[in-house]
């Protein structure tokens, strides 16, 4: 697949899901804020199922999904990506970055909507701020989806165990989050849309502007001697 080919394929991925949480965000200030569709029964669900060997694994996989540990995980990624050390330093930077402005964006999007959380008396975890798109989520499924990127341009053979595992991450943490009682089911599918969004119009402004020079390999400085003297 060439780069032109990646652009619009992570285009259209990204502006699919732009469209989603467009008319999600939509939805939730249409009923200021108020639970929809499946919000109340999967909280409810959530309360009455709490032992407390699932509450421990709760807490402590929600707190993988922000913080430094998103960052360290997608830095490694990119360095490991690259076959060239300008191409792992390359990766290395514009893989939190990408992660940085994400989280910026939402927190944005957080403070337009302002949507509250679900009540207190429901918690079993921290949270801050209001409620609309998760960001716990949202920092979860940016990371799971630049290191799955990472393990495809890497790993091109066997990845897909891999893949799997890093993608279930992302989407138990963001999961994590109604179970705790912090977020309702739609701050989390947000959470989801938003990253998905924010990843496509990534990779697809690298795809189209990123200079070729940047990413292509370094060339065999014997490949022209071997092609002039090959009979």
């Amino acid at each position: 697949m060439n780069r032109k080919d990646i652009a619009e394929l992570a285009g259209s991925a990204g502006l699919g899901a732009w469209t989603a949480f467009g008319v999600l965000s939509m939805v939730v200030i249409g009923h200021q804020g108020a639970p929809l569709f499946t919000d109340e029964d999967a909280l409810s669900w959530s309360v009455a199922h709490r032992p407390d060997v699932a509450l421990a694994f709760a807490r402590g996989l929600t707190a993988t999904g922000t913080g430094v540990i998103p960052y360290v995980l997608v830095v490694l990624a990119g360095l490991l990506t690259g076959r060239t050390t300008r191409q792992r330093l390359l990766a290395a930077t514009l893989a939190p970055a990408c992660l940085a402005a994400g989280q910026g964006l939402r927190y944005g999007v957080m403070e337009l909507v302002s949507r509250p959380r679900p009540a207190l008396s429901n918690w079993a975890g921290h949270a801050s701020g209001w409620s609309f798109p998760s960001g716990h989520t949202t920092t979860a499924a940016l990371t799971a989806g630049l290191v799955i990127l990472a393990i495809s341009v890497r790993a091109p053979h066997g990845r897909t165990p891999l893949c799997l595992a890093v993608g279930c991450w992302g989407a138990l943490v963001g999961l994590t989050r109604v179970y705790l009682g912090v977020h309702w089911f739609t701050d989390v599918l947000g959470g989801w849309l938003f990253a998905v969004g924010w990843l496509g119009v990534c990779l697809c402004a690298a795809a189209r502007w990123l200079p070729a020079r940047l990413v292509a390999e370094r060339a065999d400085p014997a490949g022209p001697a071997r092609e002039r003297t090959r009979p």
